[in-house]
């Protein structure tokens, strides 16, 4: 007789976690045979130091790219062959998919603190979706998010108030934590002010200038990196303005 294998479900959830890849497979619902496929082709890498680079412009792309801990940011040249921070990717978001298109990298991206990463690579990675359609459902979301991150990006930079900028930075990071299961009002900032100026193309001054003029407006609170957000909805009245008034019913007859 054969024997049946046997999968500690609780054992590879608690793998997958560590990996951060709850954010492509635990929202799925995907059994314990399929969970054992998805742990089975990932990588862990060496942890990297702060400053170090993950990955640089025009490398071809042969995985994808899973924060285990700590933070990146990416950059891209302009034309003037300055450097532009483009992205920024916490605990538990994908790395890489700017290299989807046409397989080479088109920015690179650098550790802002010590952080880990894992990565999947893309043969494997097809192979599993292919016999895992839940996966590459989630997969599907994971990369709408990433998109939607790109042109809430272009949405700060229209923005002519500065004030409003950094409202919408810190609103959507706020949002991002909560969906990576985590504190969306006390979390802490690991890219620098200068990065975020550089990132909603101000000048670190104008940034401090903003930080203070919030938290004397009594929205966030600021110790260093750690940011505690005091007025959530206020928050987010300034980023994306205020909500749309209940329409007032029309009444019929004759009054």
């Amino acid at each position: 007789m054969t024997q049946s294998v046997v999968f500690d479900l609780a054992k590879l959830r608690r793998s997958c976690t560590q990996c951060s890849l709850q954010t492509l497979c635990l929202p799925a619902g995907i059994d314990q045979h399929d969970l054992a496929q998805l742990d089975a082709i990932v990588h862990r890498r060496r942890p990297l130091a702060r400053g170090q680079r993950l990955f640089r412009i025009g490398a071809p792309m042969e995985a994808l790219h899973v924060v285990h801990d700590g933070a990146f940011k990416t950059v891209a040249l302009s034309d003037e062959g300055g450097e532009q921070i483009v992205g920024f990717h916490l605990a538990g978001e994908l790395m890489g998919l700017d290299a989807l298109g046409e397989g080479q990298h088109r920015c690179e991206a650098e550790a802002l603190v010590p952080s880990i990463v894992c990565e999947v690579p893309l043969d494997a990675l097809d192979e599993v979706c292919r016999a895992v359609p839940g996966l590459q459902t989630q997969l599907l979301r994971v990369i709408g998010r990433s998109i939607g991150r790109d042109q809430d990006h272009l949405a700060m930079l229209a923005r002519r108030q500065s004030q409003e900028r950094i409202a919408m930075f810190l609103h959507g990071l706020s949002e991002r934590y909560r969906q990576l299961g985590r504190s969306p009002i006390e979390f802490n900032l690991p890219m620098s002010r200068e990065d975020i100026a550089r990132y909603l193309g101000l000048v670190i001054e104008t940034v401090s200038r903003s930080f203070t003029r919030l938290q004397d407006d009594g929205l966030i609170k600021v110790r260093g990196r750690q940011l505690r957000i005091l007025d959530l909805p206020a928050l987010e009245t300034l980023a994306h303005g205020p909500s749309d008034p209940a329409p007032t019913p029309v009444r019929s007859g004759v009054a």
